[in-house]
């Protein structure tokens, strides 16, 4: 299997692991869709540098400090496919209000009630 293989499959893996529940996005280009799967979750999230978890809650952090619901929705549901509590997500979002914001974190709280699993709380 060729290296660009290789990371396809992983990043298929990877995503379907984090993704798994989540409606896909809408139509993307080819390209686009190769680029995340290969490069975005077939390199930077394999990484060794950090964990799995480490990671989903980087990516949620910056997703509420730069307030980009649609796709909070898709990271805070793959923390719950990893594992990660509600309440480190909370904490997460009260200490990112501090520095980007109480709107943003308002509207983070919402998108996580939206997105979480009414029976995980």
């Amino acid at each position: 299997m060729s290296d660009l293989n290789e990371r396809r499959e992983k990043g298929k893996s990877l995503a379907a692991k984090l993704l798994d529940g989540v409606p896909p996005p809408a139509k993307m280009p080819k390209k686009f869709v190769d680029y995340t799967l290969e490069h975005v979750f077939g390199d930077v999230w394999q990484d060794e540098s950090m964990s799995l978890e480490e990671r989903s809650l980087v990516t949620c952090t910056m997703l509420v400090v730069m307030n980009r619901e649609p796709e909070m929705r898709v990271h805070f549901r793959g923390a719950y496919n990893l594992g990660i509590p509600k309440e480190k997500i909370e904490g997460m979002i009260i200490h990112a209000a501090h520095y980007g914001g109480w709107p943003v974190a308002a509207s983070a709280f919402r998108v996580l009630a939206e997105a979480w699993p009414e029976d995980q709380g």
